[in-house]
């Protein structure tokens, strides 16, 4: 009977074999988030302690309440803050050969959005450079789309002030 017991997606991901096809899909996507939360350096650990995290946890999956992708961003982004949290370190933007002097657009970019307030450096991280849909950072960032939609706007207008607008 419908309803009863575990769905086949539920079954399937309790074999090793199929949990890997079964987040491999979203390994860029992790990847990715993971080297905007610790850096490129780090990102192998996180996605690693999060998919150990995913694997352990995978019965409190529920695909009912969404896409796996946001609640794999959400561990992703757990044992993401959980490493800096324990690291303390915060990794300064500079040169090979020592602090940057000439004015460079990315690193000031990168410097404004690290000045964001953390949840307005999440959505803009999630969005801009994780390529999620507004609906899923809503799923990850556990609120309304119209939050995100906000909290998107107002990261744009922050960032507009601390970096200029070089079209005005």
């Amino acid at each position: 009977m419908p309803g009863d017991g575990p769905s086949e997606a539920t079954r399937s991901r309790r074999h090793p074999d199929d949990f890997d096809a079964w987040v491999r899909p979203h390994l860029a996507v992790l990847h990715r988030y993971a080297a905007r939360l610790v850096g490129p350096a780090d990102a192998d650990d996180v996605v690693q302690e999060a998919l150990v995290r995913a694997w352990r946890r995978r019965s409190t999956y529920d695909e009912r309440r969404g896409a796996p992708l946001p609640w794999l961003v959400a561990i992703v982004r757990d044992r993401g803050t959980r490493l800096r949290s324990r690291r303390r370190d915060h990794l300064e933007l500079v040169a090979a050969d020592g602090p940057v002097t000439a004015r460079d657009p990315d690193l000031d970019l990168e410097r404004a959005i690290r000045a964001l307030p953390t949840r307005q450096r999440e959505a803009v991280d999630l969005y801009y450079f994780v390529d999620l849909d507004v609906a899923a950072i809503a799923e990850v960032m556990g609120c309304a789309p119209g939050t995100v939609r906000a909290t998107l706007h107002q990261a744009r207008a922050a960032l507009r002030t601390q970096i200029g607008d070089d079209h005005e």
